[in-house]
């Protein structure tokens, strides 16, 4: 009995070196791969004060951009995996990376765990106004028409609205040329000026031009009609199952305790539940969102497999 009632002590008191590991107040660290001020890092900001105060433990934001968020991957990758180093990635950095970068020295799968998806981002599909289209079914119509004479624009090659442009040729049988452009800024600047026939982008920067007259609102990307876009039809109304989505979500190194990833994603939930943390989102243009571990890493997988076979197919380099 001795001997069993040892192991039994020694295991007693193993067990709060694990709590207070988990909530002995050391800084989490949340990574980005882009510079302050875009919308990844807006949403991080907005929902670090409340994380703080779910896992009682300092959160800062750090920023460390380049190579398409392939150094701060990195820098996480290598971070100890005791859940005060994360990364939140764009679906461009968590689905895209290993189609685009199959060398990169860091692999989703391989090197991280999901902790929670945080938000969702549906773009819209604009034209400048002197295609005479008005609704998806007629842009569609008027592409077939033109093989290989139109242009759209994205942000730049192989990003998610390079992307949604390539699916959106492929789904409706259109041959539309990509401009790729050094940001979102001047491909929407040279739409507005005719260069360039239409483009995907967010709500945030397009709605203006649309309110303007500047471009006209053709579609959004999203699935089904949106509050928030009351007026605008969903493009999978024309073409069933067309859906393109910029998220944001967090993860951790793998190896990272599985409870350490559950308390996680349990104080980031409740962060991104909390009313005020929500409206901040939103009127960013963002949809909040709150997910599971289990559920991340589902939507993960399913993002990764259909973008990797679009990348595929259309032979597209992020280059």
């Amino acid at each position: 009995m001795i001997p069993t009632r040892r192991l039994l002590l020694a295991a007693l008191a193993a067990a709060p070196v694990v709590a207070r590991a988990q909530s002995d107040g050391r800084p989490v660290r949340i990574v980005i791969g882009f510079p302050p001020g875009g919308g990844i890092d807006s949403v991080a900001r907005v929902m670090a004060p409340r994380l703080s105060e779910a896992l009682k433990q300092p959160v800062i934001v750090e920023n460390k951009p380049g190579a398409n968020g392939l150094l701060a991957m990195e820098s996480v990758a290598k971070s100890a995996a005791d859940g005060t180093t994360l990364f939140i990635g764009t679906s461009g950095n968590l689905a895209m990376t290993g189609a685009f970068y199959p060398n990169a020295p860091v692999r989703i799968e391989r090197d991280f765990v999901p902790v929670a998806q945080v938000a969702s981002l549906p773009f819209l599909l604009v034209a400048n106004p002197s295609v005479p289209a008005a609704s998806v079914a007629e842009l569609v119509a008027y592409a077939k028409t033109r093989p290989g004479q139109l242009n759209y624009s994205s942000s730049g090659n192989g990003s998610t609205l390079h992307l949604a442009g390539e699916l959106f040729n492929e789904m409706a049988g259109i041959k539309a040329t990509h401009i790729g452009y050094k940001g979102s800024a001047p491909s929407i600047a040279d739409l507005v000026g005719g260069h360039v026939q239409w483009a995907f982008d967010a709500p945030s920067l397009t709605m203006p031009h649309v309110k303007a007259g500047r471009l006209r609102a053709i579609g959004h990307t999203a699935a089904t009609r949106l509050p928030s876009l009351p007026d605008i039809a969903p493009i999978a109304e024309t073409l069933p199952g067309y859906e393109v989505l910029n998220w944001y979500g967090v993860v951790a190194p793998t190896g990272t305790p599985a409870e350490t990833v559950r308390r996680l994603g349990d104080a980031i939930r409740t962060a991104m539940s909390d009313a005020e943390v929500r409206s901040r989102v939103a009127a960013l243009g963002i949809d909040p969102v709150a997910t599971s571990p289990d559920e991340f890493r589902r939507f993960m997988d399913a993002e990764t497999t259909k973008w990797t076979q679009v990348i595929r197919r259309g032979n597209i380099s992020a280059n």
